[in-house]
C-alpha cells in the first residue's frame, strides 16, 4: 500500500473517532442537565419574585403630587408630561394637596421611551410618584403606551391594569389577587417579594 492512501487512512479514522469523541462529550453534559430541575418558571400560571429594588410601572399618587416639574425635568428621555393650571400646594394636617390651589390637568408618562431609571422618583418632594411591581404594559397600539395617570386616578387606580392581568384574572389565582390589588389603589410593597430558600 502506498504511503499517500495509508495517511489518508488514518487521517479518515481519525475524523470518525474525533465525531464520535464529540458526540458523546455533548451527550454527557446533555444527559446531566436531562434529568435537573428545571429552573424556567411557567409564567403566568407561577408568579414571578422580583428583586427589592426592581422597577415597573410607576404608581402615582395624585392627590399627593404639587406638579412641580421636578419629575420631568429628572427625566433623561423627556418621556414624562406634566400640564397644571397653577401650582399646587399641600395641607400640612392632611399630606395631601389642598383643593383650592391649582388643578392637574394632566400627568402622562409615555412607556415608549421610558427606560425605567427611577431617576423621576429621585427628586420628588412629597414622593407621590413610585416604582411598582407590573412590568407588562404591552399594548396594541403605540397610543396606548402613553399611560394618563390623571384619568387613571379618576377611576380610582394609581397605575394601569395590564391587558395579559384583565385576560388571566379568573384562572390564575395570583393574578386575580394582584389584580385586586391595583383596582383597590394599593401601592405595592417596596420590600423584596422573593420566598425563603
Amino acid at each position: 500500500m502506498p504511503a499517500a492512501t495509508a495517511t489518508r487512512n488514518d487521517g479518515y479514522f481519525k475524523n470518525i473517532y474525533d465525531t464520535l469523541k464529540s458526540i458523546v462529550i455533548g451527550m454527557r453534559i446533555t444527559l446531566k442537565y436531562l434529568f435537573s430541575r428545571s429552573v424556567t418558571i411557567a409564567y403566568p400560571y407561577e408568579k414571578l419574585a422580583f428583586a427589592p429594588r426592581f422597577r415597573g410601572i410607576h404608581e402615582f399618587e395624585l392627590d399627593r403630587c404639587i406638579a412641580c416639574d421636578m419629575c420631568a425635568k429628572a427625566c433623561p428621555v423627556d418621556c414624562i408630561y406634566i400640564d397644571k393650571s397653577a401650582p399646587r400646594k399641600i395641607d400640612k394636617k392632611t399630606e395631601k394637596v389642598d383643593i383650592k390651589s391649582g388643578d392637574l390637568l394632566r400627568y402622562a408618562i409615555d412607556y415608549q421611551k421610558c427606560m425605567f431609571c427611577a431617576l423621576c422618583t429621585e427628586p420628588c418632594p412629597t414622593e407621590c410618584i413610585h416604582m411598582g411591581k407590573t412590568h407588562d404594559l404591552s399594548a396594541y397600539t403605540r397610543q396606548d403606551m402613553i399611560v394618563e395617570f390623571t384619568d387613571l386616578d379618576k377611576e380610582g387606580l394609581r397605575t394601569p391594569i395590564p391587558l395579559w392581568m384583565h385576560r388571566n384574572a379568573a384562572t390564575i389565582p395570583w393574578v386575580a389577587k394582584e389584580k385586586a390589588r391595583l383596582e383597590a389603589g394599593e401601592l405595592a410593597t417596596r420590600e423584596a417579594n422573593i420566598p425563603p430558600v
